[in-house]
């Protein structure tokens, strides 16, 4: 248990072109200064062509600005994810939930899976998050706060999973999964962080999804993502938009990843803050959120309507729907300002909005959640009598 909890809470990407394919998986539309003239690859082709990438080492600035729609919430998501210990803590779990909204960018560094460092610069303040070896530490320049953590390595140790044995095999795999409710095409040509890039873009074909297309820039010579935009079907600003600006596939010096405690910091030991946090109430957002109803499926394990793009998982709290003035004061305000009545056959309850995932919460304590419109969900909810 303790290991999920530091693994969920820090975990450093194993090799940060995961954090170019996952962070960046939430940057502007691909920005393009004269898109190159490249050869032409088919989706396919350009698919085995990133399952073949071995990048292990790069360095880089990467810039990531996330629109969901929603009130400035880092504050809230930091009190209620650290357990407290948002502002002024070098915990990762407060700080880096700062990425879930707003325009940051970052300096990332990786050698292999065992050294990856992350710089956070934000203003004046800095925050890194260093993983070299065994060890994890994190520095928040602004409260002179460190965070330390032993056996890292073994934490974040991802469960081996068995997968297809060729590049091709893989791509095969990925396009037999999308079947008829996904279109993935190649969408032509970009120039990232000064490298020439394919665009892969993934759209789906159903409608009532609330995702237009997602947008992977491809480096044409090495195959690793460069670029992640995702797009939502009410318009304006992508929902994410990450990529870097800068990159350098050369082995970063080993010196980057050393870490000496600055003069006069105090340092917290991770095992000690799972200590401090434990009989505490509500100490993070799936706690303070679940005491509303909105954080599990009660006694009844969650169905699924639907598929593909425009699927809604369901399930009963098995109690009825608590009102916006009951939740945790630390949520009251968010969730006010979230929240749309909506009625029919099902009767009356909430519908909780984001750009991408909309979740409606009936009053008789039945949730539907899904990246769909809110019309889906109550035609669902309808359905459902």
């Amino acid at each position: 248990m303790a290991a999920q909890r530091k693994t969920s809470r820090y975990v450093v990407p194993i090799a940060v072109a995961g954090i170019a394919a996952a962070t960046i998986g939430l940057v502007p539309a691909l920005a393009a200064s004269g898109d190159p003239d490249l050869p032409e690859i088919t989706a396919q082709q350009l698919i085995e062509k990133i399952a073949a990438s071995d990048t292990q080492t790069l360095s880089g600035t990467f810039k990531i600005s996330t629109d969901l729609g929603l009130p400035a919430f880092d504050g809230l998501l930091g009190g209620l994810a650290g357990g407290g210990s948002g502002e002024g803590s070098a915990d990762p779990s407060a700080q880096l939930t700062k990425l879930v909204s707003g325009t940051h960018t970052l300096k990332i560094a990786a050698d292999g899976p065992e050294r990856q460092k992350l710089t956070l610069l934000d203003g004046e303040e800095q925050y890194s998050l260093v993983h070299n070896g065994d060890e994890v530490w994190a520095y928040d320049s602004a409260s002179n706060q460190v965070f330390h953590e032993k056996g890292a390595e073994e934490a974040g140790r991802a469960p081996e999973k068995e997968l297809p044995a060729s590049p091709k095999a893989l791509a095969d795999e990925v396009l037999k999964a999308a079947g008829d409710t996904t279109s993935i095409t190649v969408g032509g040509t970009a120039n990232v962080a000064g490298r020439d890039a394919y665009r892969l873009v993934i759209a789906p074909k159903q409608q009532g999804s609330t995702v237009e297309a997602v947008t992977i820039a491809v480096d044409a010579a090495t195959g690793t993502p460069l670029k992640f935009t995702l797009d939502s079907t009410s318009g304006g600003k992508p929902v994410v938009d990450a990529g870097f600006t800068k990159v350098d596939f050369a082995r970063p010096a080993a010196s980057e990843f050393d870490f000496t405690v600055p003069k006069g910091a105090e340092v917290t030991e991770g095992d000690q803050l799972e200590k401090d946090h434990e009989g505490k109430a509500p100490e993070d957002l799936e706690k303070a959120l679940g005491d509303f109803g909105l954080g599990g499926a009660g006694q009844n394990g969650p169905e699924v309507v639907g598929e593909g793009w425009t699927a809604i998982a369901t399930f009963d709290t098995g109690e009825a729907a608590p009102k916006t003035e009951d939740a945790p004061k630390e949520a009251r305000g968010f969730l006010d300002a979230l929240g749309d009545e909506v009625s029919g056959k099902f009767g009356s309850g909430t519908v909780f909005k984001t750009k991408i995932v909309n979740a409606l919460i009936t009053d008789d304590g039945k949730v539907y959640v899904g990246a769909v419109t809110p019309q889906a969900l109550v035609d669902a909810a309808n359905a459902a009598k």
